[in-house]
Formats: structure tokens, C-alpha cells, sequence
């Protein structure tokens, strides 16, 4: 078993006139093949803020945001490959003109309302962690 005990929850979101969009990116088959926001380990040396900006940049190409939301929500669950995982949530929100380039770790991009992203969720913690960002920006 490997020693990550950590990852990082990343929903990178954007503000059109009132309405929120959350990017959801589909894991290709070999990783399951669901809708997710950006997560990934943190890595020996890191901290969380070091591992979204690695994470925002190798699964999206962005690089500049607007604003990082910390502590949107954290929870643990079990692993197959890594055991007792802690996964702490972040949000991202990028500019409405924002160029997302997905990595072969995915094989489609979507801009979701809250609604659309927990009917393609596979999750109820990304669910709840998509609420939590909603109801903080509203």
C-alpha cells in the first residue's frame, strides 16, 4: 500500500451574471470512467496550497485564478489503493473566458449548474462539498 494519507478536492468553478458553473471532468475508462471535480495526492514536501496549484494546472492547464476558497469541506473515507484517505476541499474560481485543456487522465469537460453536477456526481462527499461552495457563494 502507498503512503499518501492526504488529497486535495479542487472545484474549480466560474461566475456568469448570477449563475455559478462548476467543471466537472470525466475520468477516462481505465480510472473508472465518472464525473468528478480535480482531485490528487499530496505529495511528499507539499502543502495543500503547493498541491492545488500542481493539481489546477496538470489536470486543467490553468494557471491563474481569481480567488482559492479554503476549508470548504473536509472529510475521510476508505481507499482500495491508499487505505484511510483525509481529502480537504477547495474552490477555484477562474475567469469566465477561461481556457481548460483536460489531461489524458480525462476524457470530457463539462460546465455544470449545482444541479447538473450532483445528477453526474458519482459521490455524495463531492456532493456535499459542491453544496457547501454553492451556499458560500451565494
Amino acid at each position: 500500500m502507498s503512503t499518501r494519507t492526504t488529497q486535495v478536492e479542487i472545484i474549480v468553478f466560474k461566475v456568469i451574471g448570477n449563475d455559478i458553473l462548476f467543471l466537472l471532468l470525466k475520468r477516462n475508462a481505465q480510472k473508472g470512467g465518472f464525473w468528478q471535480p480535480i482531485t490528487g495526492g499530496v505529495e511528499a514536501g507539499e502543502d495543500l496550497a503547493t498541491a492545488v496549484d500542481r493539481e489546477l494546472r496538470e489536470e486543467t492547464g490553468v494557471v491563474k485564478c481569481l480567488r482559492v476558497i479554503k476549508d470548504v469541506h473536509y472529510f475521510e473515507f476508505d481507499s482500495e489503493e491508499y487505505g484511510v484517505l483525509k481529502e480537504y476541499v477547495f474552490g477555484v474560481e477562474v475567469a469566465p473566458e477561461v481556457n481548460i485543456e483536460i489531461s489524458p487522465e480525462h476524457t470530457e469537460m463539462r460546465w455544470c449548474s449545482l444541479s447538473e453536477s450532483h445528477e453526474l456526481l458519482k459521490y455524495e462527499n463531492n456532493k456535499t462539498a459542491f453544496g457547501k461552495l454553492f451556499s458560500l457563494m451565494r
